[in-house]
């Protein structure tokens, strides 16, 4: 075959460092259109993105050239010297280390774009944690020793 034919479709979640609610919704747009830009900008297509104060949902179609783990990466660095450059939060922001990542298949792409959307009205009866844990059951990630990586533990200085 001359040329490469996929359907990938990832829904990535991470979240504010130490889970603090730093998104304000006076920036939010702002953050989500930049980091859109982001996926867009390295051949990816970007199908839903929302989140909470506290943490992001990007559901998007990988191009299979793509490394997901850079990907996300430069999302997070770019977004944050974004962040900063902007003054938007009087504190201090980080994104957390680690990210859940899954996989959909096209039958899929339309619920998960409402679920990602949503996110707001979601978490009116669900925590971000309670979320993440349904997530990683649903999908029977195994966590192994770690609680989720320590994803909802605060990070500490090694």
């Amino acid at each position: 075959m001359a040329d490469v034919f996929h359907q990938i479709y990832i829904q990535t979640i991470f979240a504010v460092k130490n889970r603090q609610s730093l998104i304000s919704p006076e920036w939010e747009d702002d953050l989500q259109r930049y980091i859109s830009a982001i996926v867009q900008n390295r051949g990816n297509k970007m199908l839903a993105i929302g989140g909470m104060p506290d943490h992001i949902h990007i559901f998007m179609g990988l191009k299979p050239s793509e490394k997901l783990s850079d990907l996300v990466r430069e999302i997070k660095k770019s977004s944050n010297n974004f962040i900063k450059s902007e003054c938007f939060s009087p504190y201090k922001f980080e994104w957390q280390a680690g990210f859940g990542a899954f996989s959909y298949s096209r039958s899929h792409r339309d619920a998960v774009c409402k679920y990602v959307l949503n996110q707001k009205e979601h978490h009116k009866n669900r925590s971000f944690e309670e979320e993440f844990r349904k997530l990683l059951a649903d999908f029977e990630v195994d966590m192994g020793k770690k609680e989720i990586f320590d994803f909802f533990l605060p990070d500490h200085p090694i």
